[in-house]
């Protein structure tokens, strides 16, 4: 029986978790459930798993999350040092989907354990990478890559021939802008961006999709996960979200991972690896889509792209300052308070501001983050004026 802990139960990446941690039943014994704000969500999960704990993050709702537990055994807790404890809880397995900068402690504790952390957080690697990297290293941790684009070229490496990679090629859906004008997305709605053409997201994800910041981010984690140089990853177009990854071996061999668009496989894929398990995923029928389409992206309309790929050759907290001031732009964005258009130009000032200062530990991860979101919110209240 494998002991798991989800962090981010309650998000997207985490109910598809805990729907195959259902599925899997008495393999699997759950440890703890770290929601975020939704106490009804995370105690029928609890309820229905079992799980020894339940742990919420706003800890303002301890109490109804005790009370919808109350007659169950379910060890119930909240707020930020709750969490953090939680994530700290020895489990074979754990599921680090907690989003944004809030992720890194509880994910760091968890690689501690010396286990398998099955990482959907792309902060850890993007905020944190030198810091998360030396902690796996020392505590013999094994990582997991959860995005559908990095479990693909996982899973495309699966001969162990890292040696032999040219370069791998990560897919991008293009988003709901994909063939959009420049004036089209200077006066996109937050409901428009929202709008993915192919995959069932939350709000952050869904507009980092859009803007494919998603993408950025995802070239920075690359290069950490496989050990890369930014130059040997590329980003393909693909409006259909059929292939997910590809990488391209010296003796001129591509191969590609392809499957539904649905998180459960990546997530299945790690939850049972080195072996698999069977999903109800939908099977893929390529007679359906009969031509696969793939295309360069266009940098002048996604800036996303090149101010991810200059963070990553800068080094230091150039990455941590791209992701943090990104964050503070998508919720203004959806809060209304800036264009659409306006979350990549608020990344780029606070980027140009505070350039890329060096980062040795989780202190300075955090202080790096703390003043991009300054820097970033400085930057929107001069936009709004």
């Amino acid at each position: 029986m494998k002991t798991v802990t989800v962090l981010g139960s309650t998000g997207s990446i985490g109910c598809s978790t805990v729907d195959l941690l259902h599925q899997a039943g008495e393999d699997v014994a759950v440890k703890v459930l770290v929601g975020g704000r939704n106490a009804k969500l995370l105690a029928e999960q609890a309820r229905a798993l079992r799980a020894e704990q339940a742990v919420i993050a706003d800890e303002s709702l301890v109490g109804e999350l005790k009370a919808l537990l109350a007659d169950t055994d379910v060890k119930v807790s909240g707020g930020r040092s709750a969490v953090i404890e939680g994530a700290a809880v020895p489990a074979d397995w754990t599921m680090a989907a907690i989003t944004g900068a809030a992720g890194l402690e509880p994910t760091l504790a968890a690689v501690r354990n010396g286990a398998t952390v099955a990482l959907a957080n792309k902060e850890a690697l993007v905020c944190a990478g030198d810091v998360m990297l030396r902690a796996i290293a020392e505590a013999k941790a094994t990582l997991l890559p959860v995005d559908s684009e990095h479990n693909a070229v996982f899973q495309a490496m699966a001969d162990r021939q890292e040696a032999q990679v040219e370069k791998i090629i990560l897919t991008a859906s293009g988003g709901p802008f994909r063939t959009a004008t420049l004036e089209a997305m200077e006066a996109a709605t937050p409901a428009q961006a929202l709008k993915h053409p192919t995959w069932s997201m939350g709000a952050k994800i869904s507009i980092d999709s859009a803007s494919m910041f998603n993408k950025g981010l995802e070239v920075i984690e690359a290069a950490r996960i496989f050990d890369l140089p930014e130059e040997c990853i590329d980003v393909l177009v693909h409006p259909q979200s059929v292939v997910h990854g590809m990488v391209q071996y010296t003796d001129g061999s591509l191969i590609a991972q392809m499957g539904s668009a649905d998180m459960r496989i990546p997530i299945a894929h790690c939850l049972a690896w080195p072996e698999r398990m069977p999903t109800t995923s939908p099977r893929l029928d390529l007679a359906q889509f009969g031509t696969l389409v793939f295309e360069k992206p266009d940098l002048a309309r996604f800036p996303a792209l090149r101010l991810a790929r200059q963070a990553l050759r800068e080094g230091g907290a150039a990455s941590t300052i791209l992701s943090a001031a990104n964050e503070i732009a998508v919720e203004a964005f959806l809060n209304n308070r800036i264009g659409f258009l306006d979350i990549p130009r608020i990344v780029e000032n606070a980027m140009d501001t505070l350039g890329a200062p060096v980062i040795e530990d989780l202190a300075a991860v955090l202080h790096w983050d703390a003043e991009a979101r300054r820097v970033a919110r400085e930057g929107i209240v001069r936009k709004a004026a």
